[in-house]
């Protein structure tokens, strides 16, 4: 893929998830998509497969009333991309883990995307 072309699938799985498209999301995916949540050095979820990663992004559908990721540097090193963003969201309900409704969340991490037949095919969100 061109580094235009990665640019641009990259920003429609962004604005999708932004805009808690589901569908769209997944559109920009490979149907052997890895997905991968590192925070803090620790993995708390991954997935393998689209339907994997559909219930995944289902559920945490429930957790904010609203979310947006920004990026706030991009580069594509050896095919891979690199986003650096910023994220912010508001919690939707009291949630388990002592998140308030209402409380809002903002933090940076990065975003490491692989391509694979032209589709998204492997994430790592590292925070």
């Amino acid at each position: 893929m061109q580094p235009n072309e990665i640019r641009a699938l990259v920003d429609r799985y962004i604005d999708a998830y932004n805009r808690m498209d589901i569908d769209a999301m997944l559109s920009c995916m490979h149907a052997q998509v890895e997905f991968k949540n590192i925070e803090g050095g620790v993995v708390n979820a991954s997935t393998e497969g689209i339907e994997a990663l559909k219930q995944l992004a289902q559920q945490s559908l429930a957790l904010f009333s609203a979310r947006q990721q920004r990026i706030e540097a991009f580069e594509i090193r050896d095919g891979v991309a690199h986003a650096h963003i910023a994220f912010h969201a508001v919690v939707a309900s009291d949630l388990p883990n002592g998140l308030q409704q209402g409380q809002i969340l903002n933090f940076s991490g990065r975003s490491e995307f692989e391509f694979w037949d032209g589709l998204i095919g492997k994430i790592t969100d590292i925070s």
